[in-house]
């Protein structure tokens, strides 16, 4: 088996919602959302949702950080191309919906496709209230130093 890297390692964008700044106050609902907007998009095809917090809960060994309450996974996938046999180890998508005591955090890895990139972004974005700034929402995650 060989290994290689396609793009950098787990590019990942993440937001982070207080509860006064998003539309939905559980994780259902915002799963119930985003498989929503994955459903309309020309390109979106809707797979699952996978309840990660009731399945790492279940095992013997799993461990889940005391802070999360919920966490779900919304599987999907953007099925415009598929260029060659090796990319679909990097599908399907995920979008990952935890719930804090005060805050819901929204974090999807970035692809090398622009128009998933923007779709996800939009949907994360259209969470937000009305009164919320969308400026202090999305940000990329770090990307981790070489070694």
């Amino acid at each position: 088996m060989k290994q290689s890297l396609l793009n950098e390692p787990y590019p990942l964008f993440i937001l982070r919602l207080d509860r006064d700044e998003i539309r939905y106050q559980s994780v259902d609902a915002i799963c119930d959302y985003f498989r929503s907007c994955i459903e309309t998009h020309r390109c979106g095809q809707f797979i699952a949702v996978f309840d990660h917090y009731a399945h790492t809960c279940s095992l013997p060994d799993g461990a889940v950080e005391g802070e999360i309450r919920a966490a779900k996974n919304v599987l999907f996938c953007f099925g415009l191309t598929l260029p060659s046999a090796e990319v679909l180890g990097l599908r399907p998508r995920s979008i990952g919906i935890a719930e804090l005591e005060d805050q819901f955090v929204i974090s999807f890895m970035e692809t090398p496709m622009p128009l998933a990139n923007a779709a996800m972004e939009d949907w994360a974005l259209g969470l937000l209230t009305e009164t919320a700034d969308p400026e202090s929402g999305l940000t990329p995650a770090p990307r981790p130093e070489p070694d």
